[in-house]
């Protein structure tokens, strides 16, 4: 496990990751369309905290996007590096999340946040953040659809509805599960909306979240566990 100290010059202020945002938003390619569904590598990222202990631990597992098998995996862990701030979270986990996927053996590929990209107040959420500090292809598949509004995609897996500010598409509500409620596919960078939807199909042969969330999620959870013991 990699131990990460916050970065020199972290900001320290809403205001300042407000400033940065507005900075690195204007770095943000919609206009490439990515690697092809179940090609290469796919990789996904999650974050846990330890807020009593100012802890947070970042995982970063990937896989070969034709079988979903497991090819390598990392962790790091460090300091809660920013309050906690709706629209700006990315500020508390991106040093976690870099170190973890630099600590990786293999290229990433394509990542994968259990979070926002475009879909995000600011337009710029931790897939486009992380895609635009790494140059890597990133997209977001979230749980819930923050503040947007969508109505409900058909019933059948596949079906998807825009995911909308007033009249802007931000993203797309995507049902992954027969009847089971979508997830929020929005585009982080070098990505387009409609291969970010067929990649999060490619990843979900089972379950409503993608394997890359679900896998990221129970190591970084264990690695909480293991760096609070």
């Amino acid at each position: 496990m990699t131990t990460v100290d916050i970065p020199a010059g972290w900001p320290a202020t809403e205001d300042q990751a407000r400033a940065v945002q507005d900075e690195l938003r204007e770095r943000v390619v919609t206009d490439e369309p990515g690697p092809p569904p179940r090609t290469g590598h796919v990789t996904g990222v999650d974050v846990a905290y330890d807020d009593e202990r100012d802890v947070v631990v970042a995982a970063a597992v990937v896989l070969d996007a034709a079988s979903l098998t497991v090819v390598a995996e990392a962790t790091a862990v460090g300091r809660v590096s920013f309050p906690y701030v709706p629209g700006l979270l990315a500020f508390r986990e991106i040093p976690t999340v870099l170190a973890a996927l630099e600590a990786l053996p293999v290229p990433p590929g394509m990542v994968v946040c259990d979070g926002y990209g475009l879909a995000h107040p600011r337009r710029f959420g931790l897939a486009s953040h992380l895609g635009v500090l790494t140059g890597l292809p990133t997209i977001g598949v979230a749980k819930n659809p923050f503040t947007f509004t969508y109505d409900d995609p058909g019933t059948p897996r596949g079906s998807a509805s825009p995911l909308r500010a007033d009249a802007e598409e931000v993203g797309r509500a995507l049902r992954t599960r027969d009847a089971v409620k979508p997830v929020f596919v929005s585009v982080g960078h070098r990505v387009t909306l409609d291969n970010a939807c067929a990649h999060t199909l490619a990843l979900t042969p089972e379950f409503r979240l993608p394997e890359t969330t679900r896998r990221a999620d129970a190591l970084c959870r264990r690695a909480l566990r293991e760096a609070t013991a």
